[in-house]
């Protein structure tokens, strides 16, 4: 084994009524990557926010190369060599890709005091050059894809003389090429001896990337285990506390019946600029999946359905009867419901109380004239809690307390209260943990069973087959196929490659 870098132990935090870590710890050795597992609300991001200096632990202590540390801010962390890179990139998209990299420590020019542009630039190059990436470092970064904005983070990150770098959910917006190429960063990153701890919900990439998992749960620390050492099945086992059994083993597809009702028909429907006239059914019981990379159109067929932008072309058709969607509220109006793929922008309300997020959709509907009273209120948001084991101190938390998976569990409580005939669902499991995934995928099928139609956009090929009926492909825009129930991934694959 390699020198220990940075060392956690006995880490204990508290947020009022929450014990959120209680005892957690952590080894990160030199030349490794180092997986960060537990399930949401287990005190993963608590225990990256006590190791950056974004909090400070109640109990416990960090050392690095041996030497006890405390930082009180992200800034303190840095300088000792502690860097983090975010789910959602935190750089400025306005700036260019070299202002990023240099921002707050510009090089100036002797005698002026001026930022020596000609430096920055060179800089940026140089350490882009270092990372393999050749890109134009004066462009601005917005106008380059999530994933290589994600490099320039990491790029910014160990910038600093980082010893320790973490990457908190880094694969989440990224298509299967480019989680290809940050890994291969990560190998190399590691080869130069530096200590990565990688944090993710995506079992098959711990095992394609991680040399060593720790395992946290409800706060605590569960073990720290080689992966080489530990099955698929041992480290969930750990992660939850008991066996999780997969959907696939216990619930059949959401294959439609033949004399099923189209609830949703569209016909055409397309946008100039987003998506090229798609036709697509929707019948009752079915869950039809919606395949495709990132960028392929899938969210903005689901905006138009939901009405969240204007259809140029086309018709929507709803149990037969041609209707205009205008705005989400005639969408709600006419039974359509939608989570988001951006629950934190476009899902959530953060400093709204759990109760206030999950019975927004059905009081609006409703007429805000019209209020619901609290106890009924509470006893729907009870039932839901229960229903989607929603991790939470108190029903009036406030939803941006909570773990990103009970968020989005709350975005989903909050329209399966309106009890929809479509339930629009855009990456519905991104950033949830395994058996919380494995729940929702459960719920989803029952709602098909009881008659509710679902589309399901998903990114992931093994929840597209395991759960979906038929399944549509769009590519650049278009939609390029479907495929029937039963089929494998290597079909989805092929048909969103172009093979086929």
């Amino acid at each position: 084994m390699s020198a220990v870098v940075l060392q956690a132990e006995n880490l204990c935090k508290r947020f009022g009524a929450t014990q959120a870590l209680d005892g957690a710890g952590l080894v990160l050795r030199a030349g490794e990557v180092h997986a960060l597992m537990g399930q949401n609300g287990a005190g993963k991001s608590t225990l990256i926010r006590l190791l950056t200096g974004a909090e400070t632990p109640d109990a416990g202590r960090i050392l690095l190369d041996g030497r006890l540390i405390a930082p009180a801010t992200p800034l303190e962390a840095q300088r000792e060599g502690i860097s983090t890179v975010y789910q959602e990139v935190n750089l400025c998209p306005n700036l260019s890709v070299a202002e990023n990299l240099y921002a707050g420590r510009y090089p100036r020019r002797r005698g002026t005091g001026l930022i020596d542009h000609a430096r920055v630039r060179d800089g940026a190059s140089r350490m882009l050059a270092e990372l393999h990436l050749e890109i134009d470092v004066e462009r601005p970064l917005g106008s380059y894809p999530v994933a290589l904005q994600q490099m320039v983070a990491i790029a910014r990150a160990l910038g600093v003389s980082a010893r320790v770098l973490i990457l908190d959910e880094p694969t989440s917006s990224l298509d299967h090429h480019e989680v290809r190429e940050l890994f291969a960063l990560m190998r190399r990153l590691r080869e130069r001896g530096l200590a990565i701890l990688f944090v993710t919900h995506f079992l098959d990439q711990v095992y394609a990337v991680a040399d060593r998992i720790t395992v946290l749960r409800n706060g605590a620390l569960v073990g720290e285990f080689p992966t080489a050492e530990l099955s698929q099945t041992q480290l969930v086992t750990a992660m939850v506390g008991r066996e999780v059994a997969s959907v696939a083993a216990r619930e059949p597809r959401a294959v439609v019946e033949r004399d099923a009702q189209v609830v949703v028909e569209a016909r055409g429907l397309g946008r100039r600029g987003a998506l090229f006239p798609v036709d697509l059914d929707i019948h009752t019981g079915e869950v039809l999946g919606l395949g495709g990379l990132l960028g392929s159109g899938r969210t903005e067929l689901a905006r138009l359905l939901f009405g969240l932008d204007r259809a140029d072309s086309g018709q929507i058709h709803v149990a037969g009867e041609a209707v205009d969607l205008r705005h989400p509220a005639d969408a709600v109006a006419h039974g359509f419901a939608l989570c988001p793929e951006e629950r934190k922008t476009e899902g959530i309300f953060a400093g709204l109380g759990v109760r206030e997020n999950i019975v927004l959709a059905l009081q609006a509907r409703g007429g805000w004239w019209r209020s619901l009273p609290k106890e009924r209120q509470q006893a729907l948001v009870r039932e839901f809690v229960k229903l989607l084991d929603i991790r939470l101190a108190d029903i009036e938390t406030p939803v941006g307390a909570l773990s990103g998976g009970n968020q989005q569990k709350v975005v989903l409580a909050r329209w399966l209260a309106t009890a929809p005939r479509l339930l629009i669902l855009d990456e519905p499991t991104r950033g949830i943990d395994i058996a919380a995934r494995q729940e929702i995928m459960a719920e989803i099928l029952r709602l098909a069973r009881q008659g509710m139609a679902v589309l399901f956009i998903c990114t992931e090929l093994e929840e597209l087959t395991r759960l979906c009926g038929r399944i549509a492909i769009l590519r650049d825009r278009h939609k390029v196929g479907e495929l029937p129930a039963g089929s494998e991934g290597w079909q989805v694959l092929e048909l969103i490659a172009g093979e086929k």
